[in-house]
């Protein structure tokens, strides 16, 4: 048994504040823990631990060196319980669970395997999830926690370009890196349950979904814009276009009509809107998607296109405006570069014009022509439409700030109402026309608020909304619009079509045939599922437009099996949202031949109840699976009309601070605080070892008076800031890497990786096992059993226990799980105090650990006599008896004068009391060594000790 003197001599105290570790700076500082002159060390420590332990094991061993400088042996205790783990299957999900138990559903956004494997940010959400399931087992709960791959890419098809090694084989190896790397962090998914999106009896069930959009009219083919690449020969996903040209080879891109597949997402537009309301999201994620469906109600009007002598003709142009009180005011029209009927007026002396701003607005992203800041550009057309509301004979311009996408391609330009507008008409010279006015604006400048018409009435149309408010005059426009033939009420959308259609080889081949003679689209039987990829050796572009698969000639030329008449296989390949829309169905039944789930088990595990992932998933894949999701409940597949419950973003964790100082031409150093134009500079790049700290700023050591810029950036390799887990668990083990990560601040928040503020965590694990296990033996090993005894608690010891468990339990239910080490923090700081350490504190403790660090817990249980894992013991309740706080703060008078106070149970006696105020240190001076001539106690109140100064006679030693 340890003594209390070898439980209070520990050399190391971790503060239980949540932000901090000893010393005391924040891990979200940008250089937390230790002194900033040993950082560097650490993280080259942490860099080279790997090379050192490959070393190591070509000769099968462990240096001595390494062994005896561990606090705690991680590195035997971690690999022994992940084993124990796998052959035991302890994280198995079995396919028929008893339905009268809670389910919970906790769910990853699947990762991509990509080559370089995992960085530390990866772990973060996969630690929360990871807390979150093995709580919610230890409550009682069937827990569905499983893992898989999103494996259809760009990367993997652009490596086999420039290598010839075929897609399928780098995926199964970057699959098997990622699946080694997570299984070294003790994660508890169901690893059989596993699946990738590319394999085909995973995507017989994408495609089949695709032929149920197909059957319902859901799938259709558009001639819409691409990125075309004329060097390349292909057609450019949007991140493979960087201004303007492509990412690989830096070559022009432009915007090319193709014909292609897409799904009419459009079509569920109001129920992704309004089913928002009954989600448990973040409310800034509903809104980011409330804004990208972006739907708005207005009007459709119509303006009729004039011929060369200013006669109406039976052309005209239809506009959607959300403005319609604003319809006197406007005085020209522009119509999108890509608009259908751009030709028709378009008169033969601005023909050419126009068609060479065709061509540079091809040159322009979506993004670029509609950015607010940008100089507008445009083309007169020639030709002139006539104002529905007055008659007005107004120009019709062509320009890229208008899309074709959006509304009808068209817009009715009001430029004193609209700042895009009146920018244009500033530059071209067009005719500006107040016609709302407000007490705040102004007669000469752009207005785009609501406020009283005026200048707005004509007797030719018999429309007047003169002295209207907006709101009323809005109406009355679209009910005259609407009596009179010019238009009519419209609800319109940002919300676009889905393009579903990728001119790659790697992605998932879609099930329909065309016939050759009519170009009739056929979908393939389902009974013939899945259409497998064929086999190509050349993934490169055709350099025609046409996909690498029209290369695999015998693939591509079949028969409609029904009629026998020659047809093709379609040769475009879904985009890599596709398999990620629904795998969280697949995970509820992931062998099922016959179905896509089991009727059954999705009622049962519907919907996901917690579903972690990064923010830049918040619109399109959120959105995307919503859609398939209420695709799939019409058609009876699923039982709940949205997928899942509560959604979590966690925060980024970005690269340890990297310091930026400035040079003149001449190269000398100019500090960051003389100059205001630090842009004009060259920018370099300072190493740690050459900074110093000076007062709150960083400095050249070698030149104090030049101050640096620290910044922290996203992690990636071309910036070299990427950290390996595989290094930190080689140096710390993989439970100070969970809680690290757990602790360094509140979950959704981005926050800075230090790798020295790792070693405040894993000092604590290390006090955690010297509590239990007891002291190292002078070799630096550890002795088998604990140190734990079968005392009876005191009510100290259960009071500090069940506040730490209703500490930590409400904090990870919160996800807050930074202040859920805090508590055990505060706890081991307690019982290091104690004179022994009963079992009855110590194994629930055990439990309450095992969810952040469950190889230390596993191990720890194991060694208190426990045979089995903990995987499924009972999560520790709170007793509220323990949760009372029964002391009160006693003030205590020598002589009539308040000298201190001490802490004492309500109800504490006089004798008591006087025993607690001569321990203590601040009170013992006065009473050392006198004489007692009377004590007055008040319960509850106070304590006053009245001195016999003629007599000396007491001591408190």
């Amino acid at each position: 048994m340890m003594s209390s003197h070898q439980f209070r001599s520990d050399p190391f105290v971790v503060s239980p504040c949540c932000l901090h570790i000893c010393p005391k700076v924040s891990p979200n500082h940008p250089f937390p823990s230790l002194p900033f002159q040993r950082r560097r060390s650490h993280h080259a420590r942490v860099r080279s631990s790997a090379k050192k332990k490959t070393q190591c094991n070509l000769k099968n061993e462990t240096p001595a060196t390494e062994t005896a400088k561990r606090v705690y042996p991680f590195h035997e205790i971690e690999p022994k319980w992940q084993r124990y783990w796998e052959d035991n299957r302890t994280f198995r999900t079995p396919d028929d669970v008893d339905t009268s138990k809670p389910k919970f559903y906790v769910l990853d956004m699947f990762p991509y395997p990509s080559g370089a494997g995992l960085h530390v940010g990866h772990p973060l959400g996969y630690t929360a999830t990871d807390i979150l399931a093995r709580l919610r087992r230890m409550q009682g709960y069937n827990v569905l926690h499983p893992m898989g791959w999103d494996a259809f890419g760009l990367p993997a098809e652009q490596y086999a370009i420039e290598t010839g090694t075929h897609p399928k084989t780098t995926t199964l190896k970057n699959i098997d890196r990622f699946r080694l790397q997570l299984k070294s962090l003790g994660f508890s998914y169901d690893w059989e349950r596993e699946l990738s999106t590319t394999e085909p009896d995973y995507y017989k069930w994408t495609q089949w979904i695709f032929l149920q959009l197909y059957k319902r009219g859901l799938a259709y083919q558009a001639e819409v814009p691409v990125n075309w690449c004329p060097a390349l020969g292909t057609v450019l996903a949007n991140e493979e276009v960087v201004d303007g040209v492509s990412e690989r080879g830096g070559h022009p891109v432009i915007r090319k009509p193709m014909r292609q597949w897409m799904l009419k997402i459009t079509a569920y537009a109001d129920r992704l809107l309004e089913d928002l309301d009954e989600l448990e999201w973040p409310e800034s994620i509903k809104e980011m998607q409330r804004n990208w469906i972006g739907r708005s109600e207005g009007a459709e009007l119509d303006f009729t296109v004039l011929d060369g002598e200013g006669q109406e003709t039976d052309k005209g142009i239809t506009v959607y405006t959300t403005r319609p009180d604003t319809l006197f005011g406007a005085t020209y029209m522009v119509v999108a570069p890509e608009h259908h009927l751009l030709s028709y007026f378009v008169t033969p002396e601005q023909k050419q014009q126009v068609e060479e701003y065709k061509d540079f607005a091809s040159r322009k992203s979506d993004l670029e022509r509609t950015e607010l800041q940008k100089e507008k550009t445009g083309v007169f057309t020639g030709c002139y439409s006539k104002n529905p509301a007055n008659g007005e004979a107004i120009p019709i311009w062509v320009a890229d700030y208008v899309l074709a996408s959006y509304g009808t391609g068209a817009i009715m330009a009001v430029p004193a109402h609209d700042t895009r507008d009146n920018e244009f008409a500033l530059k071209y010279n067009i005719p500006i026309k107040w016609v709302v006015r407000n007490e705040a604006s102004s007669s000469d400048e752009v207005y785009p608020g609501v406020g009283i018409i005026e200048n707005s009435s004509s007797v030719e149309t018999g429309l007047d909304i003169n002295q209207l408010s907006s709101k009323e005059a809005a109406l009355k426009v679209i009910e005259w619009a609407a009596r009179t033939g010019n238009g009519k009420k419209k609800v319109n959308y940002k919300l676009r079509d889905w393009l579903f259609a990728r001119q790659r080889y790697w992605g998932e081949p879609i099930p329909i045939l065309i016939l050759d003679e009519s170009g009739e689209t056929i979908a393939v039987s389902e009974s013939e599922l899945p259409l497998t990829l064929p086999e190509l050796n050349d993934f490169t572009p055709t350099g025609t437009g046409e996909p690498p698969l029209s290369k695999a000639v015998s693939w591509v030329n079949t028969v409609d099996p029904a009629t026998g008449k020659p047809a093709k296989r379609e040769t475009s390949t879904m985009p890599q949202w596709a398999g990620s829309c629904w795998y969280y169905l697949r995970f509820m039944d992931p062998k099922n031949p016959e179905a896509l789930v089991d009727k059954e088990k999705e009622k049962y595990w519907s919907p996901v109840d917690v579903y972690v992932g990064g923010a830049e998933h918040a619109v399109l894949h959120l959105l995307y699976s919503r859609f398939w999701h209420k695709v799939l409940y019409d058609i009876g597949v699923v039982s709940t009309k949205e997928p899942f419950k509560c959604v979590i973003n966690q925060g980024i964790i970005l690269g340890e601070v990297q310091y930026t100082a400035w040079k003149d031409q001449e190269g000398s150093y100019v500090s960051a605080d003389t100059e205001e134009r630090l842009n004009e500079y060259q920018q370099v790049t300072i190493p740690d070892d050459k900074v110093m700290k000076s007062g709150d700023h960083f400095v050249l050591k070698e030149d104090p008076s030049i101050r640096l810029i620290p910044r922290a950036y996203k992690m990636s390799k071309s910036r070299g800031n990427v950290v390996n887990p595989d290094d930190v668990v080689s140096e710390y083990g993989a439970d100070s890497l969970r809680l690290y990560e757990m602790f360094m601040g509140p979950f959704r928040d981005s926050k800075t990786w230090n790798t020295s503020g790792i070693e405040g965590v894993h000092r604590f694990l290390a006090r955690t096992w010297r509590l239990v296990i007891g002291s190292p033996q002078p070799d630096g090993s550890f002795k088998d059993g604990t140190v734990v005894t079968d005392n009876e608690p005191t009510l100290e010891q259960l009071r500090s226990l069940h506040k730490c468990i209703a500490k930590v339990t409400e904090e990870i239910e919160s996800t807050r799980f930074n202040t859920g080490i805090s508590g055990m923090m505060e706890f081991v700081n307690a019982a290091y105090k104690w004179n022994n350490q009963p079992r009855g504190i110590i194994e629930p403790f055990v439990l309450l650990l095992s969810p952040y660090a469950p190889h230390m817990a596993e191990e720890l249980w194991s060694r208190l006599g426990h045979s089995s894992s903990l995987a499924y013991e009972s999560f520790p309740k709170a007793n509220p008896d323990y949760l009372k706080d029964t002391t009160i703060v006693l003030p205590v008078q020598i002589n009539g004068k308040t000298r201190g106070t001490v802490e004492v149970e309500e109800g504490c006696s006089e004798d008591d009391a006087f025993a607690l105020a001569s321990q203590d240190k601040k009170l013992e001076k006065y009473l050392d060594g006198q004489s007692i001539k009377k004590r007055i106690y008040v319960p509850g109140k106070i304590l006053n000790v009245i001195l016999d100064k003629t007599n000396v006679k007491v001591t408190t030693k």
